[in-house]
């Protein structure tokens, strides 16, 4: 590994992580709508804690603990490393203040520098290890803070914005095109020298069968037709479970789609906006996705045609989160688009190990494995994804009745014996 340009990384990361937050209010900070989303003051928090508890308290011998109850407080899941302040308490949390996290973060950072300055420390290898999947780890935390304070955001009737940007006028879009791809015995996992996270080891193989993927994602226009047409009135499109779930939910469109004085808006990170047909659907659910299937007569990918699709390509990239924090229309090539940089998407692949997967030990083996159950694979990558985490292995992971990540819908077929149309 690249010593320098891993502490170049480190402090790029660190000093972006307060660079997004600077459109908030100081309202703002502690705003938690539902246990799922966190504030955040408490991810800058959180991501601090993580440097500190993995890295600073094993390594560093003078190190000094700032606070100790920071350890509960700030813990998110990791049981081996104790107990942890409630979930959906987080937004209680006026103490510590914004001020006082921001020195914790400066104090850490500075500790850090010093560790990482002593070239004969005899754990190097560890702490730099270590310290990679702490950068990873903060960029998908920033990830999660344009999500949940998009979902806290909305709960709001006054439709706060969060960074003044008006959204490009859409393209006129393409009719989508099936791509067909052979399939066959494919290798699947990270086998590189490359940073991965644990759950994208060990590479294997994995047959697949002859499909076809849908040139764009599914479009605002397509799944209003699927609402016109009684989508979330017909059981028979939905799994069991989603049934259910949109029953019991009182769901009839996606998650921040509005009606207001007969104009159709969604709300953004942008505030409420016209709802553009050309726009990418965006913010539905795994049962969603998978209905919306069905009732084009398709199905949803599996994450290993994803992946294979994907290293096919040499387009990885994806939005600056400090532009437009919302995904954009395809441009209407044939070619397969909207991989990286628009919406994760939904596949059908149930959240799991890969064969021959051990979790490491201590607690840091909690950070993916212990979740291998009841969760849906999405692939790609969305318009506030990190660049570094745009790539054909990445598994993220979500229960199927999530929507406030950026989820979105790529359709797929097999070729032999399916007639579908786009």
């Amino acid at each position: 590994m690249d010593e320098t340009l891993l502490c170049n990384e480190f402090e790029q990361t660190r000093r972006y992580s307060v660079e997004v937050c600077q459109s908030l209010q100081l309202e703002d900070y502690g705003l938690q709508a539902a246990a799922f989303a966190s504030p955040p003051k408490w991810h800058l928090a959180h991501t601090t804690w993580f440097f500190e508890t993995f890295i600073l308290k094993p390594f560093a011998n003078d190190y000094v603990v700032i606070e100790p109850l920071y350890e509960v407080l700030f813990n998110s899941y990791y049981n081996g490393i104790g107990e942890q302040h409630p979930r959906d308490r987080r937004g209680l949390l006026s103490r510590p203040t914004l001020d006082e996290v921001l020195t914790y973060r400066q104090r850490v950072e500075q500790a850090m520098q010093q560790l990482l300055a002593q070239p004969n420390h005899p754990d190097r290898r560890v702490i730099f290890e270590r310290l990679q999947l702490g950068i990873e780890h903060e960029r998908q935390h920033q990830e999660l803070f344009f999500t949940d304070l998009k979902y806290s955001l909305a709960a709001n009737p006054l439709s706060p914005v969060y960074l003044e940007l008006e959204l490009p006028a859409a393209r006129t879009l393409s009719q989508a095109q099936w791509l067909d791809f052979p399939g066959g015995l494919v290798d699947i996992g990270q086998g590189g020298s490359e940073f991965c996270f644990d759950n994208e080891q060990p590479r294997h193989s994995s047959f697949l069968q002859p499909f076809a993927l849908s040139s764009r994602l599914v479009s605002n226009g397509e799944y209003q037709q699927f609402i016109d047409d009684g989508g979330y009135q017909r059981p028979e499109l939905w799994l069991a479970d989603g049934w259910s779930t949109i029953q019991a939910e009182q769901w009839a469109a996606p998650l921040y789609w509005r009606e207001c004085d007969g104009e159709s808006l969604e709300f953004t990170l942008h505030g409420l906006v016209p709802r553009q047909p050309e726009f990418p659907l965006c913010h539905v659910s795994g049962y969603e996705a998978d209905a919306y299937a069905r009732w084009k007569g398709a199905r949803l990918p599996t994450e290993q045609e994803m992946e294979y699709v994907a290293t096919l390509q040499d387009d990885a990239s994806s939005t600056d989160a400090l532009g437009v924090c919302h995904p954009l229309p395809a441009g209407g090539s044939k070619q397969l688009e909207q991989l990286y940089g628009a919406c994760w998407q939904w596949t059908r692949s149930a959240y799991g190990p890969y064969p021959g997967f051990n979790a490491q030990e201590g607690a840091i083996g909690e950070y993916n494995g212990k979740f291998m159950s009841n969760q849906w694979v999405l692939r790609g990558s969305s318009c506030v994804t990190a660049a570094s985490q745009s790539r054909p292995t990445y598994r993220n992971f979500f229960y199927p009745q999530d929507r406030w990540q950026f989820s979105g819908v790529r359709l797929a077929k097999y070729l032999e014996g399916e007639a579908v149309g786009l």
